[in-house]
Order: C-alpha cells, then structure tokens, then sequence
C-alpha cells in the first residue's frame, strides 16, 4: 500500500494524491493549471500540492512526474521528495496515460496499451506520441510506434501544419513535391527553407506523435497551414472526415496503405504515395474523403499491429488513452475493430484521456514501483 502525490503534465497540468492505504483506494485532485508555461500555472501548482500535502491520511511514499527533466512540475517533484524524504519516480507520458485507464478500472492484470497524442519523452530521449505498450503495472515495453516524421524547427512544427505536411512529403521520399505544392499557401522563401532543412536535417529532430500525423495531413490537404489554438488542424481533419462519412458513409479499408516492420513501426508511407499525394484539394469532397481515409487507415494498421500483439502476448484487454481518443472517427474505429477480434476495451470513464488525467497514471504507476523489487517503468 502506498500514498503518492503525483504532479501531473506540462500542459492542462493537474495534481493528483492517490491513498492506495484507503479502503478503497481514493484520489484527490487539484484544480486544472493548464499550460506550465504560464509562470501564473507554475504558481497554481506549487499550492495545489502543498493543499494536496495536508489532506493526506498519513505520510506520503514517493512523488511522481515526468520523464522530462526540464518541466516546473518535474522539478518540483524532485524538490518535494527531497523535503520529504521520499523517493521521486519518474513516468514515462505515454506509460502514464495507459495507467490512468487502469487505475480507473481498479485492472492490474497486464494490456495492450494504444496511447496516442501530441508529444511525450520517450525513454530513447526523442519525442514520442503515437504507441502501442505491453503494460502490467510499473512495467511497461514499447511493442510499436508510428514511423516519425522530422519536426522541421522544432516546437514551431506543431503550430504550423504546413511545415508537417513537408515533413511529410520529405518522409515519402517525395522531397521535391514541398515547394509547387506548399509555396501557394506559405511563399517561395518559406518553402524552401523548410525543404533546405529537411534534405540537411538542420533543426529537425524526429517524433512518432500521431498528432504530429493528423497535422500532416491536414497541411497536405489544405485544410490547415497555422494553427491559432491546440488541436485546430486535427480537428479541421476530422470534420472534413464526418462530412464525408455523413454523406456517403464509410468505404472498404486498404490494407496495401501500410505497412509494419519486423520490428514494430507502423509505416504509413503508402497512405501519401497512394492515396494522398494526388487529391485535388480544390474539390471539397475529394478533400473530406481523403480525411476519412487518413482516419480508418491509421485505426486499421494500429489495430492489425495490437491484435497480432494480443495473441502474441496472450493479453485479452486493450486500453486507450492520448488526447488523440477524444476524435471520435479514430476511437470509435479502433473500438470496434479491436471488439471484432474479440478484445475486451478499456477506455477511461470520468477522466479525461487526454493531460488532465495523466496525473493518476502517474501515481498508479509510481505506487506499483514502490512494491515492485525490481521495477522496469518503461523500456
């Protein structure tokens, strides 16, 4: 049994305190922060934890946070068990977000966990976000990941979907296609300033973040180039695909659309050269198809990988969680796939399966660490 005070993620930031001594377990949340850039955030959260610190049943046994060593909520963490006398135990993102399903649902026996989103260290130290996990409490391995796809100037990538939908291109071995096709919408001087640094690799490190994808595609299609608020290119993407699915419902999935490696990465490369290279993307119906497709192909190659795991692994649940699940084309198709090969769905229920909920699969995860001999949290 173990108390952990968790001190959630970097943006829609909220603390949790989990008493696993309770019967039964309880948790007690603080207010949301939001983004811990906000210095206002940083200062909600150091007295959220210290009020968190008072309600407690008894003393507390560790703290947990991100994998990330330069976030406040991570170096407050680490400040806190040092004035506790409690260990600090860090939680990989993605880790984190597949535990909050289980901790939800009271499971400790091992999952299959899809957790997709915008970005989370990995333990390689790169920018992850589009994963398929083998969890069984603290343990966790990485089984799969979405190819990545280079961040062309860093964090600006993922307010300016255009610069992905290069990235993309670059990625389909389609590198020339980025100046005719972007500079319309970007400039000349733009373009090929993101096409120069693509083919040098100059600021362009690499993420499998399936957010990082629907950005992607969203810029190909011309449905976004910048973003003014969180999620706006993804979300322009999904209405595209309802509109299509509305009209004239879902067609056959192609399997000839991806491909997965021997060793787990989920190829997307012949979704662009097959199907989306050449939509005209002045016909708004070719435009909400193509959007429907990206949806159903990505559902599809993330569930042939799980399931093939599943029997592998001889696991018979699947949980969800990223700020991804909260797109309804994308979870109601991996829902219903993975349900057709008769795998049972965790999903969360009150939590939100994006940030705001992270913290309790921080600390769940952190709880089982204490009571584990040997814990390997993520691998």
């Amino acid at each position: 049994m173990a108390r952990v005070l968790a001190c959630g993620a970097f943006l829609k930031n909220a603390a949790c305190l989990l008493d696993t001594a309770a019967a039964p377990a309880a948790e007690l949340w603080s207010a949301n922060h939001g983004d811990l850039s906000d210095p206002q955030a940083c200062l909600g959260l150091d007295a959220s934890v210290q009020h968190l610190l008072t309600q407690a049943t008894g003393p507390i046994d560790a703290v947990a946070h991100d994998l990330h060593p330069d976030f406040f909520s991570t170096q407050l963490a680490l400040r806190l068990a040092h004035e506790l006398g409690v260990s600090a135990v860090a939680v990989q993102h993605h880790h984190a977000h597949i535990a909050a399903v289980l901790a939800e649902h009271g499971v400790d026996h091992p999952v299959i966990g899809i957790a997709l989103d915008g970005v989370g260290l990995g333990t390689d130290h790169t920018a992850w976000g589009g994963e398929v996990l083998l969890v069984e409490g603290a343990r966790c391995e990485r089984l799969g990941h979405l190819s990545p796809l280079a961040l062309p100037g860093g964090d600006k990538a993922a307010q300016e979907p255009w610069r992905m939908a290069a990235a993309l291109l670059h990625h389909g071995g389609m590198a020339e296609h980025i100046v005719p096709r972007l500079s319309p919408a970007v400039g000349d001087a733009a373009a090929h300033t993101i096409h120069t640094m693509l083919q040098r690799g100059l600021n362009c490190p690499q993420s499998t973040a399936a957010g990082r994808w629907f950005d992607a595609v969203a810029g190909l299609l011309g449905l976004s180039v910048r973003q003014e608020f969180e999620a706006q290119a993804a979300i322009a993407l999904e209405q595209a695909a309802t509109r299509h699915l509305q009209k004239f419902g879902a067609a056959p999935i192609n399997p000839a659309l991806w491909n997965i490696t021997s060793d787990g990465v989920i190829d997307l490369r012949p979704l662009l050269l097959k199907r989306l290279l050449n939509v005209d993307t002045s016909n708004p119906d070719a435009v909400d198809d193509a959007a429907l497709c990206f949806h159903h192909t990505l559902a599809a190659a993330l569930c042939q990988h799980t399931v093939a795991l599943a029997h592998i692994h001889q696991i018979t649940h699947v949980a969800l969680g990223g700020g991804c699940f909260f797109n309804r084309i994308l979870k109601n198709a991996i829902v219903a796939q993975l349900k057709s090969a008769g795998l049972n769905v965790l999903q969360t229920r009150n939590l939100s399966c994006g940030d705001a909920g992270l913290a309790l699969g921080q600390a769940w995860v952190a709880a089982r660490s204490i009571w584990s001999i040997a814990p390997r949290l993520c691998e």
